[in-house]
C-alpha cells in the first residue's frame, strides 16, 4: 500500500532534521573582496509594520553558487537549477575534520575519497558530496575563519581539482559543498580558484559555508538546498538542511 503525501510528511517529521545554514549579518565572515552586509530598517512598528532593507553580495553567508557564477559558457542561474533533480539529493559527508585540525592547509585528494569508500561504500550516483572539516565551528569569528598568518596569507582547507574530478567524473555526483569561503584551500589560490572553476565550468553547483556537518552521518541523509528564486541570480544565500536516516 503506497503512502499518501501527508503520511510521508508525517514520517519525515519523525526523523532528525539538521540545519546546515549559518545565521548571517553585518559582522559575519565573508569573502575578503566583499563589503560587510548592511541591514537597514525602512519601517518599524510605529509605521504599522516592520521592514528591513538588505544589502549584501549574493555569495554571502551559507550560499549557493550556480554554474554562471564562474562560467560564462554555462548560463545557468539559480532559477535554472531543477528543484527535484538537483536541489534535493542524497548527502555524502566525507569527514576530514581531524586532518584539518592538524593541518589547516589540508587539501582533499582522490586517495582520501577511496579510503572513505572502503569504510562506507561507493559514493552513489546523483549525490551531493560535502567535505566536513569543522571549519564552521569558527563562525562567526572573522579572524579565526580567515586564519591569516603574519604575512597575510589565509590558511583554511579545501578540495583538489583531482578530488572533484573523481566525484563528478567517476561517481557522477550532482553537486558538492564545504564549510569554508572557497572550494580551493587558501594556500592553493595563487593561480586563481581553479577547483571552483572546475565545478562550475562543468555545469555543477556548490554550496559554501555549510554548518553542522558534524551532526550528519557519512551516508543515508538527504540534503535540501532551498534558495530564493531571484531572477538571473549568479549566487544567493541558501537555507540548506538535511533529513537524517
Amino acid at each position: 500500500m503506497s503512502l499518501s503525501t501527508l503520511q510521508l510528511l508525517e514520517q519525515l517529521k519523525q526523523k532528525q532534521w539538521v540545519d546546515l545554514t549559518h545565521e548571517f549579518g553585518p559582522n559575519s565572515p565573508h569573502f575578503p573582496a566583499f563589503n560587510d552586509a548592511e541591514f537597514k530598517t525602512l519601517f518599524d512598528h510605529s509605521d504599522g509594520f516592520f521592514v528591513h532593507q538588505y544589502t549584501f553580495p549574493g555569495q554571502y553567508g551559507t550560499h549557493i553558487d550556480p554554474p554562471i557564477h564562474f562560467a560564462a559558457r554555462q548560463p545557468r542561474y539559480i532559477n535554472d537549477l531543477k528543484l527535484k533533480q538537483e536541489l534535493v539529493l542524497p548527502l555524502i559527508v566525507i569527514d576530514k575534520s581531524k586532518e584539518a585540525a592538524e593541518d589547516p592547509d589540508f587539501t582533499l585528494q582522490p586517495e582520501d575519497i577511496l579510503a572513505w569508500e572502503q569504510q562506507h561504500g561507493i559514493i552513489p550516483e546523483g549525490a551531493f558530496v560535502a567535505l566536513r572539516t569543522d571549519w564552521s565551528k569558527r563562525w562567526p569569528d572573522k579572524a579565526r575563519f580567515a586564519n591569516a598568518d603574519a604575512q597575510g596569507q589565509n590558511h583554511y582547507p579545501g578540495w583538489s581539482v583531482a578530488a572533484l574530478q573523481f566525484i563528478y567524473e567517476q561517481r557522477n555526483a550532482v553537486a558538492n559543498g564545504h564549510e569554508t569561503f572557497d572550494t580551493d584551500a587558501a594556500v592553493n589560490q595563487q593561480n586563481g580558484l581553479i577547483a571552483e572553476l572546475y565545478v562550475l565550468e562543468n555545469n555543477h553547483y556548490q554550496v559554501e559555508l555549510l554548518a553542522n556537518l558534524d551532526q550528519c552521518p557519512p551516508t543515508g541523509a538527504v540534503i535540501f538546498c532551498i534558495a530564493p528564486k531571484a531572477e538571473k541570480s549568479p549566487g544567493f544565500p541558501v537555507r540548506a538542511f538535511a533529513i537524517l536516516p
